[in-house]
């Protein structure tokens, strides 16, 4: 099965951009759909973007579309997520997560396999 470990995440002000970073291993990793999701203190875990196996398919929660960016390199077996225009509510604990499903999976009990998160602060 899988392992995943996120990067990236730090400190920056409300407009900025960050890159997340996601190094999987122990497992195939072109068969697992993957994905971000974030989690706010005193909130649940939601979904923010994710990309199919082959990396053809890209798909994102409605409040990130034209401004996040998700991506992968089956070769190098890394995800990433390219954020821009920050807003200061978007600081949260970024996860990334795999998935044995096709399709474009979004819910958290959809994927089985997590990272430790990431923690994205922006400032206002």
């Amino acid at each position: 099965q899988v392992q995943l470990v996120e990067s990236g995440g730090g400190l920056v002000q409300a407009g900025g951009s960050l890159r997340l970073s996601c190094a999987a291993s122990g497992g195939t990793f072109s068969t697992y759909t993957m994905a971000w999701f974030r989690q706010a203190p005193g909130t649940e875990r939601e979904f923010v973007a994710g990309i199919t196996r082959t990396g053809g398919g890209t798909y994102y929660a409605e409040s990130v579309k034209g401004r996040f960016t998700i991506s992968r390199d089956n070769a190098k077996n890394m995800v990433y997520l390219q954020m821009n225009s920050l807003k200061p509510e978007e600081m949260a604990v970024y996860y990334c997560a795999g998935s044995r499903m096709f399709g474009t999976p979004t819910l958290t009990y959809q994927y089985a396999y997590w990272g430790q998160g990431t923690q994205v602060t922006v400032s206002s």
